[in-house]
């Protein structure tokens, strides 16, 4: 027979399991958790979405920079020099001009240019012809002959044997090993192996935002690569053209451009050496047709033919 004080104990179970949901019969009633779907497609969809995105600023954004450095790379080229010239002041071949920098990079000029269709001249140059060459869109590469070695040479010759719009020569007493100029641009180095070589051709060479006379070819039968005129390591003296090109007339046809005449104008009147011929007669197979890059583009169509290397 039970005692009084297990049916007590019974009877409070009992009641507990009355007034306790967890103690019921199948859960106490209560609602199972339900199981939640993940949205997978939604997230891939936003991951594919994120990666589009990010792939097209990849491919854009140097993109965007590359062109924004054309348009000035003094901005972006560590070193480089630039100043503002005018174009197109000629001075005829006896004449020397003062220039404000050494090696000259810009200002009045010899009417007729140092063939810049990758010609490497063995000897200096002088400097009224290159400066010309430089109007026409072409790097000119000087070095130092006491100060960079013959493997050092070769390494610079391969920058610009054959390549158009590219000359080279010596430059004695240069303060510098190597120096590069384009119009308005100089860049100084100690290394020809400086990255900053390459960086400079690539951005200067042909760029229509930094030269003149868009549309210049830099062929030029009235210059002899083999026997260019001399360079003149001299002081100018007082009778030199000043910088500003006082009582010079600039030439129209070296504004902006050619004006629709023979690509880069050739030096007026007597062409000497093709008897007598000006620039409304002369073959025009002599000036090879090389295009201006656009914009981020930064190597030639093949190299240039008609680029003979001094003393070769």
């Amino acid at each position: 027979m039970p005692s009084r004080t297990s049916a007590k104990s019974a009877k409070a179970i009992k009641a507990a399991g009355k007034s306790s949901p967890s103690l019921r019969k199948g859960g106490g009633g209560g609602k199972l958790p339900t199981k939640r779907n993940v949205p997978w497609m939604l997230i891939g969809a936003i991951v594919t979405i994120v990666a589009l995105v990010g792939a097209i600023a990849w491919y854009l954004v140097p993109k965007y920079h590359a062109k924004e450095e054309l348009k000035n790379p003094s901005a972006y080229i560590d070193g480089v020099v630039k100043k503002e010239y005018d174009a197109g002041l000629h001075v005829a071949s006896t004449q020397r001009v003062a220039y404000d920098q050494t090696p000259a990079f810009g200002g009045p000029h010899d009417s007729s240019w140092a063939a810049c269709t990758g010609v490497v001249y063995s000897k200096a140059i002088r400097t009224e012809n290159a400066v010309h060459s430089l109007e026409h869109g072409a790097v000119w590469i000087t070095y130092n002959p006491d100060k960079v070695d013959a493997a050092g040479i070769d390494t610079l010759k391969k920058k610009v044997e054959g390549q158009p719009y590219m000359l080279m020569s010596p430059y004695p007493n240069l303060d510098k090993p190597i120096s590069l100029q384009a119009w308005g641009h100089q860049l100084k180095l100690d290394s020809v192996s400086d990255a900053r070589v390459d960086r400079f051709i690539k951005d200067l060479r042909l760029n229509p935002n930094t030269y003149p006379e868009v549309g210049a070819s830099c062929a030029n039968p009235t210059f002899d690569p083999n026997n260019p005129p001399a360079f003149d390591p001299s002081a100018p003296g007082p009778d030199a053209v000043p910088m500003d090109g006082n009582g010079l007339t600039p030439d129209p046809t070296e504004l902006g451009g050619t004006g629709g005449l023979m690509p880069g104008g050739l030096p007026g009147g007597d062409l000497g050496g093709l008897g007598g011929l000006d620039g409304s007669t002369l073959p025009t197979d002599l000036f090879p047709t090389v295009p201006v890059p656009a914009d981020g583009q930064t190597e030639n169509p093949g190299p240039a033919t008609d680029a003979p290397a001094a003393g070769q």
